[in-house]
C-alpha cells in the first residue's frame, strides 16, 4: 500500500471534498480523483459517499481511518527525530503568524535574519488558525495568548496590552475621549464572530453596546476602519501604526502575551533555534516587558 494514497485519503476525510484536498497537498483535482479511485480499487471497497456536496466516510473508511492516522502519526514522529538530529544552519523553516504581525512585523524581521543566515529559507504562512505543529505544517507560530498549548514550548516574547485607538479624520469631525467613560459620546468599531469572545469585546458589549456601528472579525481590519474615521476601535499595542493614535490603555483584561511557540522535538534544530532567537531578540526590543 502506497503511503501516498493514505494522505490522499486521509486530507478529503479532513476537508470533505476533492478541491481541498488537492490544495492542501498541492495538486490538481483530476490528481486527487484518480489516486482516490485507484486507492478504492486497489482495497476492494468504496471509502466515501456523496452526501450534499461533501465526501462522508462510508463504514469501511471510519473502520480505515483510525489506522491511517496512526500510520501518520508514525510518520510524523519519525521525520521530527530525524530533522532533530539537523545540526546543520541552512534549510527551510516555516513560520504562522496572525495578519498584523505577518504584515507589518515579521518581513523586516525576516529580512534582516536572512542577511545573517542566507542559507535558511523562512516560508510565511499568514492565519489567525491554528496549523498542526505534529505533522510540520509549521515549525514555529507566533500567537498572541494568555495560555500556550501544553504539547507546544516556547517562550513569551513580550506584553501587548489594549488600547483605545481613533484618527486625525475622526478627531477633525468628533473630537477624542480622554479616558474610557467618555466612550459613550462617540462611535466604535465593534466584533463579529469568534472575535467577539476575546474579553477586551465582551466588555465593550456590556457597556457601549449601542454605540458600536460597525463590526468585522479581524484586528487589522479594525485598525483601517478606525483610519478611515469611521469609529474609535479596541486594539492591541502592536497595531500602532502612523495613520492612527493610542488615545489610552484600557485595563478591561489580562495583556496579551506574545509567544514564539514550537513542538519539542524540534526546538534543537539548528535553523529553527536560530530563527526563534533573532525573532525573540526582535519582538523583544519592539515591544520591551
Amino acid at each position: 500500500m502506497d503511503w501516498n494514497s493514505l494522505k490522499v485519503f486521509l486530507s478529503i476525510a479532513r476537508r470533505g471534498s476533492l478541491s481541498g484536498a488537492a490544495n492542501d497537498l498541492d495538486v490538481n483535482h483530476t490528481t486527487i480523483f484518480r489516486r482516490l479511485n485507484a486507492f478504492e480499487a486497489e482495497i476492494g471497497g468504496q471509502l466515501f459517499e456523496r452526501v450534499n456536496n461533501r465526501y462522508e466516510l462510508t463504514t469501511l473508511g471510519h473502520e480505515l481511518l483510525d489506522l491511517a492516522q496512526n500510520i501518520e502519526n508514525s510518520f510524523d514522529t519519525i521525520d521530527r527525530y530525524i530533522v532533530g538530529k539537523d545540526f546543520q544552519p541552512k534549510g527551510i523553516v516555516k513560520i504562522t503568524a496572525p495578519n498584523n504581525i505577518a504584515y507589518r512585523y515579521l518581513p523586516r524581521y525576516i529580512s534582516e535574519f536572512n542577511s545573517l543566515y542566507p542559507e535558511i529559507h523562512v516560508e510565511l504562512l499568514v492565519s489567525n488558525q491554528e496549523f498542526n505543529m505534529s505533522n510540520r505544517q509549521a515549525d514555529i507560530a507566533v500567537r498572541a495568548t494568555s495560555s500556550p498549548p501544553e504539547h507546544l514550548v516556547g517562550r513569551q516574547v513580550s506584553t501587548l496590552n489594549w488600547s483605545v485607538f481613533g484618527s486625525k479624520r475622526y478627531a477633525d469631525k468628533f473630537g477624542l475621549p480622554n479616558d474610557k467613560d467618555e466612550l459613550i459620546n462617540h462611535s466604535l468599531i465593534g466584533a463579529t464572530g469568534a472575535m467577539r469572545n476575546l474579553p477586551a469585546f465582551v466588555w465593550l458589549d456590556r457597556h457601549f453596546a449601542d454605540q458600536v456601528i460597525t463590526r468585522c472579525d479581524d484586528l487589522t481590519a479594525m485598525s483601517y476602519f478606525a483610519e478611515s474615521g469611521q469609529g474609535l476601535a479596541f486594539l492591541p499595542d502592536d497595531q500602532l501604526r502612523p495613520e492612527i493614535a493610542r488615545l489610552f490603555g484600557v485595563q478591561v483584561n489580562k495583556p496579551s502575551n506574545l509567544w514564539l511557540l514550537t513542538h519539542p522535538d524540534l526546538r534543537n534544530v539548528e535553523r529553527i533555534k536560530l530563527v526563534m532567537q533573532h525573532l525573540t531578540k526582535a519582538f523583544s526590543q519592539e515591544w520591551p516587558s
